[in-house]
């Protein structure tokens, strides 16, 4: 109820600054906010009960910093990340730029976190993760990392995250971490998707769990890579594709005030194209893998919307930004009555 007097007043920041401003007051203090109501509407995913079908995408908290505050908004499940082996700082700023006239964001943010291990001590002093909330863990590679080296990176955060994780998701589709979009194509992902999955294996037989592996995909992909993307998924058993990252199109926001920035653009513009390949995954997959819809969702309608595509669930983050914490139940009231 709070947030239309805020958001003007945190509009008037720089936009990474707010976000840090709000992240860390719900680090400190969201723990001890009482729990949003949300319809019960549980939903199997990925192998997962999720007590309802609305999660937080990752990028919004980068290091796990504020699991528990983000948990008493009601989200099913969060999604945390992404995390790389090594601590590294990101693009040089300003890299966040708000459009607000299209509800849009164009950040160039480079993967910036704190590492590995500083995640998982932030993912051990979770009361959410103790208590059994859903949480994926997303994992990428070091900006300084070289392509042809990605695969050590991955394996890195999978051995790592595997111990905490609900499951685990492979970002190769960030468009600010250089060449990294190259994984996307068929060879390089068969190969990539070959060797995570096998050590996923190894580790669920060691450790007695499984976890799951979802694969998070661009919106900038014709109908050949879709389709190679959705045999890749099939032969190397992902459990969910996350459809879809952040886009290079600028159209439609092209005449806007910071317009032109670098990076990938989030928020409604990418509302269309991001369920386009929702739609085309979900008839391409015959239920084959899970589909985590994301891109766009600024209200139930939109929500609707990407489940009418062929998600089994949804995720937030631009929308928040714009709407505010209340999106999630608005979101969650509007799926539980279909």
């Amino acid at each position: 109820m709070l947030y239309p007097l805020l958001r003007p007043l945190l509009f008037k920041l720089d936009a990474e600054h707010a976000h840090e401003l709000t992240l860390g007051a719900l680090a400190r203090t969201g723990a001890l906010m009482p729990h949003r109501r949300i319809p019960d509407n549980p939903v199997r995913c990925m192998g997962l009960q999720l007590p309802n079908p609305v999660g937080l995408a990752a990028g919004l908290d980068k290091n796990g910093a504020a699991i528990d505050g983000l948990a008493r908004l009601g989200f099913g499940f969060i999604e945390i990340g992404t995390v790389t082996p090594r601590p590294q700082p990101g693009n040089p700023r300003p890299r966040v730029f708000r459009l607000p006239a299209a509800q849009a964001i164009i950040n160039r943010m480079g993967f910036n976190n704190l590492g590995l291990q500083v995640m998982m001590d932030n993912v051990k002093r979770s009361r959410f993760v103790r208590d059994g909330g859903i949480l994926g863990i997303n994992i990428g590679k070091n900006a300084d990392t070289p392509i042809e080296r990605a695969l050590d990176d991955y394996l890195i955060c999978l051995r790592g995250a595997h111990p905490y994780a609900s499951y685990i998701t492979v970002n190769i589709s960030s468009p600010n971490t250089r060449n990294l979009r190259q994984l996307q194509g068929a060879d390089e992902l068969n190969s990539l998707l070959a060797a995570i999955d096998a050590e996923r294996r190894t580790l669920d037989a060691t450790s007695g769990r499984c976890v799951p592996l979802a694969l998070k995909i661009a919106p900038d992909l014709d109908g050949e890579q879709i389709d190679a993307i959705a045999d890749a998924a099939i032969a190397h058993r992902i459990d969910a594709l996350i459809a879809t990252n952040t886009t290079l199109s600028r159209e439609g926001v092209e005449h806007l005030p910071n317009g032109q920035e670098g990076g990938g653009l989030s928020g409604a513009p990418v509302f269309e194209r991001s369920t386009e390949v929702l739609r085309t995954l979900s008839a391409r997959l015959a239920g084959k893998v899970d589909l985590i819809g994301v891109g766009g969702i600024t209200g139930a309608k939109q929500a609707r919307a990407k489940i009418d595509a062929g998600a089994v669930a949804v995720q937030l983050y631009s929308g928040l930004i714009y709407r505010g914490p209340g999106l999630v139940a608005d979101v969650a009231r509007a799926l539980a009555t279909r």
